[in-house]
């Protein structure tokens, strides 16, 4: 029986395990079964979760389960051996786990700017996510190989952990006007970064889709939960997101209404 894993498809964290599989050949190899995350969870997502929200989570066919996407790409980097995708010298996957291990201050910088609403504080909450994408670039200069804009020869673990969230930030360039400044102690990153985006394996979204869905995040309302005065979330599956305009840019200014972004329901 194949492991199926809950998850949502536009959430960064489900993104990694498809990046992972996609890199592995192994898409047919695991069901998906999405959830909505604008409404409660279901009775026995929850049973898999341990009564948590949290996804993606994977149900193992046989009453076991697990989740946190980290532990699920190692699980099927062990399950699978076959194309490996961490690196196999002891040194170079010490090198790539300190780069993961970097990774939740800079998802943490991005996320709260975005979330931010106080436009008092917006240039404050950008310098400090250009610090942590400084990190990152002294971090490769300091121990990337090969001459290539990856950590090593390819596309691999660090990449895959990273790449869905360089794909979200587009929402801090769109709701915030804020882009890493083209300066030379973030020129390492920035071709790490972009070329990430850009790998086939990290297709599963695209740059409209994210400023779309993730608006009520801009407005300082993440995971579904409904801003005062409108009736449904930007995260709702209908109508599709392919058919809504493109949201306001300004977050500081108002709400927009349910009509204005596509959301409302039609008769």
């Amino acid at each position: 029986m194949k492991p199926t894993i809950h998850h949502i498809p536009i959430c960064p964290f489900c993104q990694r395990i498809e990046v992972l599989l996609e890199l592995k050949g192994l898409r047919d190899e695991v069901d998906f079964a999405v959830v909505d995350i604008t409404k409660p969870r279901a009775e026995h997502i929850l049973k898999l979760t341990g009564g948590t929200t949290a996804l993606p989570v994977m149900d193992l066919g046989d009453g076991r389960a697990l989740k946190e996407s980290l532990v699920l790409m190692s699980y099927i980097e062990d399950r699978y051996p076959e194309r490996p995708v961490r690196r196999e010298d002891a040194y170079e996957r010490a090198i790539e786990n300190l780069l993961v291990a970097m990774e939740g201050a800079v998802v943490s910088a991005g996320y709260t700017l975005v979330l931010n609403q106080d436009r008092a504080r917006q240039a404050q909450l950008a310098e400090a996510y250009f610090t942590q994408m400084e990190r990152l670039d002294v971090f490769l200069r300091t121990h990337a190989r090969g001459d290539g804009p990856w950590l090593f020869d390819r596309f691999g673990w660090a990449e895959a952990v990273y790449t869905p969230f360089f794909q979200r930030f587009v929402f801090i360039d769109y709701y915030e006007g804020v882009s890493l400044p083209e300066e030379e102690r973030f020129a390492r990153v920035r071709a790490w970064r972009d070329a990430c985006m850009a790998h086939p394996a990290a297709q599963q979204t695209s740059d409209e889709e994210v400023i779309k869905l993730y608006y009520d995040y801009a407005i300082g309302h993440g995971n579904g939960s409904l801003p005062e005065g409108r009736a449904a979330s930007s995260f709702a599956f209908e109508p599709s997101w392919r058919e809504r305009p493109m949201p306001p840019r300004d977050k500081y200014g108002r709400v927009a209404t349910d009509d204005e972004l596509g959301l409302a329901r039609r008769t």
